[in-house]
């Protein structure tokens, strides 16, 4: 089927203002037609969440070991860890502290969206959690939408919500684990230590705040601590500025053309941060290439976002520098 709306279309007339009639009639459709998700949606995202909960204690039992042993990590006692699934499963509950505050962040992150997407009558689904046995428990959440974005308004509104919900949730976190941190001398050397976790720069500018003018090299944080600086990089992830990740709906709410832009650049500046300090950028640069390729849905109404908006999108610039990690593990 031919688009019918192409995001290309030249004219030079002035765009006409919004007819109120058929604005009316298409928030009576939403109404009626978009409902809430299924219940099998919700049982779905519960057994995600469980499940999500249980790798997440793991990883959180590991950071908690670690942390008492004064090493930021140990692959030892991440795979022993693993091995308590079904030797002792009550000593699982030493993960509880890392788990709970990231899924926390995690959620309050994607009912940010959630919640947006309901505002502006955008059919959407439940948080969907992604269980996985990583070091952190986890690859994330996500929503699915399910029908069209039709403002700018609103696609700037869906894009902003989660990464400015998680940041703040995940701010408080971050400062219990600093104040409950330990000095540890060498815990920034590679040689020392088997890998080293990068330090962003909120977490450069609280540590001496926090913790009597410590360095955030040989600070070592509290596993609830931990589970802040997970959030703070899917924060970064989310706001990188290209395709159909949050920062890219923001920039595509404020200008198309940049958006374009900057979907080309950033995943040729990943693979320069690959090459000079983390291998996984590589995958993050082939993964926005792919998402290139997918079909962006057209905006109806390219309506003005107003001073308050701008703002936001200023705070949420200023949240991705405070995030953002060029090296997030050294080994």
């Amino acid at each position: 089927m031919s688009n019918l709306f192409p995001d290309n279309t030249v004219t030079t007339a002035a765009p006409a203002p919004p007819d109120p009639r058929i604005e009316s009639a298409w928030r009576a459709y939403e109404r009626q037609f978009l409902p809430h998700p299924s219940g099998k949606s919700l049982l779905l995202a519960c057994s995600l969440f469980g499940l999500t909960l249980g790798t997440s204690l793991v990883a959180g039992t590991h950071f908690a070991v670690a942390y008492a042993h004064n090493e930021a990590v140990s692959w030892d006692e991440f795979i022993r860890a693993f091995t308590l699934v079904y030797r002792n499963p009550l000593a699982l509950a030493a993960g509880l502290p890392f788990a709970l505050t990231l899924l926390t962040i995690l959620l309050a992150h994607e009912l940010g969206h959630f919640f947006a997407c309901r505002h502006h009558h955008i059919h959407s689904s439940y948080p969907f959690f992604i269980p996985f046995p990583t070091l952190i428990g986890t690859l994330g959440a996500f929503i699915l939408i399910r029908s069209p974005i039709r403002t700018t308004r609103a696609l700037f509104d869906v894009g902003a919500s989660g990464p400015l919900v998680g940041f703040f949730v995940a701010v408080p976190a971050l400062i219990y684990g600093i104040v409950h941190a330990k000095l540890v001398t060498g815990l920034g050397d590679p040689a020392s230590v088997g890998i080293v976790l990068g330090s962003p720069l909120l977490l450069k500018v609280l540590a001496p705040i926090f913790h009597h003018g410590a360095s955030s090299a040989n600070l070592l944080l509290h596993p609830v601590g931990r589970a802040a600086w997970v959030g703070f990089f899917a924060t970064s992830l989310n706001l990188l500025p290209a395709v159909q990740l949050d920062g890219g709906h923001i920039v595509r709410s404020i200008s198309r053309p940049a958006h374009r832009l900057t979907s080309i650049v950033v995943p040729a500046l990943l693979v320069v941060l690959g090459f000079r300090y983390w291998g996984g950028w590589y995958v993050w640069a082939a993964l926005l290439v792919g998402i290139h390729f997918l079909r962006t849905l057209p905006i109806y109404n390219p309506e003005p976002l107003g001073a308050k908006r701008y703002a936001a999108a200023i705070l949420s610039l200023v949240i991705f520098v405070l995030c953002f990690m060029p090296a997030p593990f050294v080994e």
